[in-house]
């Protein structure tokens, strides 16, 4: 675990936060990944024992960085380049949060009332946009 200069976008995709790196650099581009509360550009060196909070679809995961790989890592060995400082209640957030639009398998695409239905429920529990 030396410290080597490596891009934010290249150490995201490096320790498997992302499947690609172009999804890493899209994210930071995007405003997806913050240190200390400001917007990342995907050039910018990680250092060691940074914070970062990284929004991933809908979970809002923060890591602190332990190290810097050579490469991309296998998935055993993710936890020696970060730490999870992600709250339990995040992680317990993602697992209700697509509980309700579960469809068994046979009935086919939801129809348009269907899906109005779900809007609404979603919109009736926090996580709905609205139109």
């Amino acid at each position: 675990m030396e410290n080597l200069h490596i891009r934010i976008d290249k150490w995201l995709w490096m320790v498997r936060l992302f499947k690609t790196r172009s999804a890493a650099t899209e994210a930071c581009n995007a405003g997806k990944v913050k240190c200390n509360g400001v917007n990342v550009k995907p050039s910018k060196d990680v250092k060691t024992e940074e914070i970062y909070d990284v929004h991933i679809g809908q979970l809002n995961k923060q890591v602190q960085v332990l190290g810097t790989p050579k490469s991309r890592v296998g998935a055993p060995l993710v936890p020696d380049y970060y730490t999870d400082l992600t709250p339990q209640e995040e992680y317990d957030r993602m697992k209700t949060l697509h509980t309700y639009e579960y469809r068994p398998h046979g009935l086919g695409r939801p129809t348009k009332r269907d899906r109005r239905q779900l809007e609404y429920i979603k919109s009736m529990m926090g996580d709905g946009e609205e139109f």
